[in-house]
């Protein structure tokens, strides 16, 4: 029941970043990154400190000058930045596919950095997740989209910040680190519209849009939160890739978007890598004494 309940919540985790995935844009065609960036990071910081307070929690713990939470500061800045410029000059569903290679790059620097023993058979699969993104963005190749190295950036940014929370102090929540995670995104914003130089601009609309980025990106976190508390890794984390498949309905649907074969077998490969990594990871922990 556990396992059923979580992975629905993840499910509908992945749906809700899909929309505001969506949401930010639809914005961007007509709003400056920056700008949107500063309303949807302020927008996520109100949320989550409501939900901190609500808690008990302190917003500002002394915790927050400790390495890990710089650390994470500094790889959302680069992961939420460069995903935001990915699917605003790309198209949805590729930026989204290369987005799925995160837990990839995340267990290689689990590897490097808490020296965890993955084994040749999870390297091999890194190898292929690897060499569906190269599929993905074809460097070299007519095909290539130079915009999408931004994916590949967002990529190493979001997997170096799952990598700074596990190292984060424990006596952090997950609404505070929520309120931290979101506030960089506003001075990064500001730096980023002001060197644009752009004339401030945003219409109800947009406005509008940014709003229901907010909404979606913070029920996306909390639905995210109740699946990996509630249901077994192993079991609810494969589920973090139907994110690629809202990715896909959303774009062909909503930005008339059509993904090349290249793409969807670039897609397949680095989803089936990830599901395998999953499936291997379980066995080994199978397998090491308690």
């Amino acid at each position: 029941m556990n396992n059923t309940r979580g992975s629905i919540f993840m499910v509908l985790a992945m749906a809700a970043f899909s929309i505001e995935d969506m949401f930010i844009k639809a914005a961007a065609s007509s709003t400056n990154v920056g700008l949107i960036l500063v309303l949807f990071g302020l927008g996520g910081t109100l949320v989550f400190a409501v939900l901190s307070k609500r808690n008990g929690d302190i917003i500002f713990h002394p915790a927050i000058l400790s390495r890990p939470i710089i650390v994470r500061a500094f790889c959302e800045v680069i992961g939420r930045l460069s995903f935001a410029l990915a699917i605003t000059l790309t198209a949805l569903s590729s930026a989204s596919a290369i987005l799925q290679a995160t837990p990839l790059i995340a267990m290689l620097g689990a590897a490097f950095f808490f020296g965890e023993n993955i084994g040749v058979k999870r390297w091999l699969a890194v190898l292929v997740g690897l060499i569906g993104v190269l599929m993905i963005i074809r460097p070299g190749l007519e095909g290539f989209e130079t915009a999408s190295v931004f994916a590949v950036v967002a990529t190493l940014g979001f997997a170096g910040r799952d990598l700074a929370t596990r190292a984060a102090p424990p006596t952090l929540s997950n609404t505070q680190l929520g309120i931290y995670g979101f506030f960089v995104l506003i001075p990064t914003g500001i730096g980023m519209f002001v060197y644009s130089g752009e004339p401030l601009h945003l219409d109800v609309i947009a406005g509008s849009k940014i709003i229901g980025a907010v909404v979606f990106g913070v029920a996306a976190y909390n639905a995210l939160t109740i699946a990996m508390r509630t249901g077994d890794v192993s079991v609810v984390a494969p589920f973090r890739y139907t994110r690629l498949l809202f990715a896909l309905i959303i774009g062909v649907s909503i930005f008339g978007e059509s993904p090349d074969l290249m793409t969807l077998l670039g897609s397949l490969l680095i989803v089936m890598s990830g599901g395998y990594t999953l499936i291997q990871s379980q066995r080994t922990n199978k397998t090491i004494p308690c």
